[in-house]
């Protein structure tokens, strides 16, 4: 892939200037709050939603992880890497359990190592990902509170599992189109729109996952990459703002579309939503069986690993079919 279109975006002309003053967010959950809108979750929410699963049909939203995956190489960040650290034949040449021949040729012993940069596949930005003014979220500081070993707040071991209302809005099935145009910006109309196609209205807490059609491309990494499709500053506002939902996720790279909207950041959506509303999002889903069936309300299951400081962390999402509401 060549640089991405993040970098050739700087310089875009026709790139809006800033709007209004862009500063991180006071969290309303108090001044020690670490996990932002996933506060709306309760008990009490995650019974109802649970309460309503209508059976035990199970959609997996991950991708899989393998050598040569969709990654941000562009910005020298490391791809996904596994190796071998024991094989059944090696097992017997290099006897590294002192157990001999004879028990290493009857049991054969197979065991490996990944490496991996936390932004890639299914994963959850955690709010340490994106600042503004050298602070994150709730004003937490670098100068503070960032360590050798990664950040002492808004970590990704702070995220809980997520019980909620999902819903998905189909962007391609909305336009009647397979694919979305390279680059596209979704816009809160485009979302009302699907909204409005699917018979579905938002509620506070829930948990919107956004379909671009890319997912189809992801076993081909240059295709991923190339051009992809994501939301903009209003829909993401449009969201937040007036239907207070709790989460995000995309079937894209990096959720956003590219070149940048604004002149003066080149990443606008991710700190508005990280910085400024404390709204965490999940990249690179995979939301195709699942519009496939046309399910598009549903029970969101998810956890995290427990990477400690970490700006984000593998997930693993489901989604299980529920009832109506009466």
């Amino acid at each position: 892939m060549k640089k991405l279109l993040i970098l050739a975006g700087l310089i875009q002309p026709f790139l809006a200037f800033g709007q209004a003053k862009e500063e991180v967010g006071q969290s309303p959950w108090g001044k020690d709050d670490e996990i932002g809108a996933l506060n709306r979750m309760s008990e009490e929410s995650k019974l109802a939603i649970l309460s309503r699963i209508a059976s035990g049909k199970t959609y997996d939203l991950s991708v899989e992880y393998f050598v040569g995956m969709p990654s941000f190489h562009a910005l020298g960040d490391p791809g996904y890497q596994f190796w071998l650290t024991h094989t059944p034949r090696g097992t017997v040449v290099d006897n590294p359990n002192g157990l001999g021949d004879t028990m290493n040729n009857k049991v054969s012993y197979t065991g490996d190592a990944i490496s991996m940069y936390t932004h890639m596949g299914t994963h959850i930005d955690a709010l340490n990902h994106f600042g503004l003014n050298g602070k994150i979220w709730n004003g937490f500081s670098a100068d503070q509170h960032l360590g050798d070993k990664g950040w002492k707040k808004t970590g990704a071991e702070t995220i809980p599992t997520i019980i909620a209302r999902g819903v998905l809005l189909d962007i391609p099935a909305a336009k009647n189109t397979e694919s979305l145009p390279p680059n596209y910006r979704i816009t809160s109309q485009d979302l009302k729109e699907a909204l409005t196609r699917q018979g579905l209205s938002l509620q506070a807490g829930d948990v919107v996952l956004i379909r671009t059609g890319q997912a189809r491309q992801y076993e081909d990494a240059a295709k991923y990459l190339d051009q992809y499709p994501g939301i903009n500053l209003d829909a993401v506002k449009w969201l937040v703002e007036e239907n207070q939902v709790m989460l995000l996720g995309a079937d894209n790279l990096s959720f956003e579309a590219f070149p940048p909207e604004r002149e003066d950041n080149w990443v606008p959506v991710h700190t508005y939503l990280l910085a400024e509303k404390g709204v965490m999002f999940i990249e690179q889903m995979n939301l195709e069986t699942l519009a496939q069936d046309q399910v598009y309300e549903f029970a969101f299951i998810a956890s995290s690993l427990k990477l400690r400081g970490a700006s984000a962390a593998p997930m693993r999402p489901i989604a299980l079919p529920i009832r109506p509401k009466h």
